[in-house]
């Protein structure tokens, strides 16, 4: 059954009720980069993996969570409540026949966000010709092919360069729609323009 990655700073707020929905079978391995507000400590209580990233950066804690995982199939989600792990099976059903499956969030997202977000996937299905409407963070594949992509960015263009090396390799994307909610606490990214302009920077040098 798969790992989930759950990169985490300063998401003690969600946590619990992130790992109390992970479903059967489904292993959560919280990656704690460089919290301080107790979250791989409360992570760690509460029968999760910790993993600590002291590396700053979205990317890097994504790494240290695929290195530590041992399951054939892995996937990355978000932990600030944004996403409800009850929807994990749906995302990983489909490798069956595809290669890396795309959580396609579909909810209300702040209008810079949502900008951003449409304006990358834009560029994105000019350059690889598949049919993705969004970036998100909530995914699946195989564990020893995305080692394979030899992925280098450590921000927060990880998510972009995935699909990117993903589809020069030939591999079969999907996506599938998953609600997208509220975020609990705080947002580092999407919540504020700095956030959001902070990954739309990251991703533009993937993307050159």
């Amino acid at each position: 059954m798969p790992d989930v990655i759950l990169p985490v700073l300063d998401e003690r707020d969600a946590l619990p009720w992130v790992l109390e929905r992970m479903p059967a079978g489904y292993t959560p391995i919280v990656v704690d980069n460089n919290s301080t507000d107790g979250s791989g400590e409360l992570a760690a209580s509460l029968g999760a993996q910790v993993v600590r990233e002291t590396t700053p950066g979205f990317g890097a804690a994504c790494f240290a969570g695929l290195t530590a995982a041992s399951a054939e199939i892995v996937c990355f989600m978000d932990c600030d409540a944004s996403f409800d792990p009850q929807d994990l099976p749906r995302v990983t059903a489909p490798l069956e026949h595809a290669d890396l499956v795309l959580g396609a969030r579909r909810g209300k997202q702040p209008p810079h966000a949502r900008a951003a977000n449409a304006l990358l996937a834009f560029e994105l299905r000019r350059r690889t010709h598949i049919a993705i409407t969004d970036i998100g963070p909530m995914r699946a594949a195989r564990r020893e092919a995305l080692l394979g992509l030899n992925i280098r960015d450590r921000r927060f263009g990880w998510p972009l360069e995935m699909v990117l090396r993903a589809a020069a390799a030939g591999w079969r994307i999907e996506e599938v729609e998953v609600p997208y909610h509220p975020r609990a606490g705080r947002s580092k990214v999407t919540g504020t323009l700095r956030g959001t302009l902070r990954a739309v920077r990251d991703m533009g040098a993937v993307l050159r």
